[in-house]
């Protein structure tokens, strides 16, 4: 099963992070998407180290980045500042969405 993750606020870093350890562990593919108020978790560590566990991916939309001050130049090239194209790719293709 394919999950995705739809990050609107930065409220929920604990489930996120739970969520998606949880589903890569047993061999699910996530695949998280990050906009809104939840791009201000890209200033935590064990957020943005979720890119780098295996069968997980993260993209974010590059104008809730702008619009919240966050920068996305020192980001990890496995994060893609992209929009919300990215979002729709990222439902498209998976098996169920969660949204936090």
């Amino acid at each position: 099963m394919k999950l995705g993750i739809v990050v609107t606020s930065a409220r929920h870093l604990e489930h996120v992070v739970g969520i998606a350890r949880a589903a890569s562990a047993k061999g699910h593919p996530v695949s998280l998407f990050v906009m809104d108020e939840g791009v201000r978790l890209l200033g935590e560590l064990a957020f943005i180290e979720l890119c780098t566990l295996e069968n997980v991916t993260m993209s974010l939309c590059k104008h809730s980045a702008e619009e919240h001050g966050v920068q996305t130049k020192e980001l990890s090239k496995e994060i893609v500042a992209g929009s919300q194209f990215q979002n729709a790719l990222m439902s498209n293709r998976s098996d169920r969405v969660i949204v936090l």
